[in-house]
């Protein structure tokens, strides 16, 4: 896959906002205090859906919309975050959208699915069965099948990156958590365009480490399960593409226990008061694994999502 350009990451965030505001990205003096560096985070849990991914879903829907304008219904596999961003898209296209789920799925991205106009399909042990299930819908009810990792899907969510780096330019680095991947290829995106030296590191679960396992090795690793309760890396096989962008262009990738997301999303909320589910909590996570390496830098996070469900926050605030 090649790069977008800057001129191709403008222009998608020219798209992304008609419908949304840039995000914030703020400095907590009580997490800088507690990571031992200067820590930005960039608060994509404050996007309309509560998540990063609504930015790749309004540049891939409107750029289809242009492709195909005799389209009339999508369908796509998910954990939640990419199915709520294609069905925020799809409403305001005009698009019928079908989203395919695992079962025991978080029940608040299900909710949120439904309430921004998506017809739930519930099939399959872990998203990979899902995804496989929502290729035989796409041949069955011939509907355009949106996949979790495209072009469009990576020029979109790199308008977070790019609002990122252009106001936070002296950054050592950036930790990114890693689902299938289109995230942290946007942020690489942004950080070759405007020709920086921020470090990219990302992040995984322990349980769901197709990704570290595939960049140590140079080439595509599939795991036999992907368990972790951080649902937005539950993947367990990684995508080709997005792997040829990451090595090269990712320093390392560090693995993060589900003990240290909840310890994480409880720091989130004690220190910010902000609410990060496990895939947003990774990255402090993988932050305080590595304190001493960036003791007195300043280092960003990207705080992908805030949609947890009741029961697994409630866990977090225990601790």
């Amino acid at each position: 896959m090649n790069l977008p350009s800057l001129h191709d990451i403008e222009a998608a965030s020219a798209l992304v906002y008609r419908s949304m505001a840039a995000s914030p990205q703020l400095h907590w003096p009580l997490l800088s205090e507690r990571s031992g560096c200067h820590v930005v985070v960039k608060h994509e849990n404050h996007n309309p859906t509560g998540a990063f991914k609504v930015r790749g879903g309004l540049v891939y829907i409107n750029r289809l919309r242009q492709r195909d304008p005799g389209l009339t219904g999508l369908v796509t596999a998910t954990r939640g975050n990419h199915g709520q961003s294609i069905a925020f898209a799809a409403s305001r296209a005009g698009f019928r959208s079908v989203v395919v789920v695992p079962e025991g799925n978080n029940p608040d991205k299900n909710r949120a699915m439904r309430a921004l106009g998506a017809e739930l399909v519930v099939h399959g042990q872990d998203f990979d069965e899902a995804a496989a299930h929502a290729r035989s819908l796409a041949d069955a009810q011939q509907l355009h099948r949106i996949p979790s990792f495209h072009p469009d899907l990576v020029a979109g969510v790199a308008s977070y990156g790019l609002e990122l780096l252009r106001s936070q330019s002296d950054l050592r680095r950036v930790y990114v958590p890693i689902g299938l991947g289109s995230g942290i290829c946007g942020v690489i995106s942004a950080r070759n365009a405007l020709g920086l030296d921020t470090e990219i590191v990302g992040v995984v679960s322990a349980g769901a480490d197709c990704y570290a396992q595939s960049l140590a090795a140079g080439h595509c690793i599939s795991t036999g399960s992907a368990l972790t309760l951080a649902d937005g890396m539950a993947v367990r096989v990684p995508d080709p593409e997005a792997l040829a962008v990451m090595l090269g262009n990712v320093a390392r990738i560090v693995s993060v226990t589900d003990a240290e997301v909840l310890a994480a999303m409880h720091y989130y909320f004690s220190d910010t008061h902000n609410v990060a589910e496990g895939a947003g909590a990774a990255p402090l996570a993988a932050l305080l694994q590595e304190r001493e390496l960036n003791a007195g830098q300043r280092v960003a996070l990207v705080l992908s999502g805030g949609n947890v469900d009741g029961a697994l926050f409630r866990r977090a605030l225990e601790l």
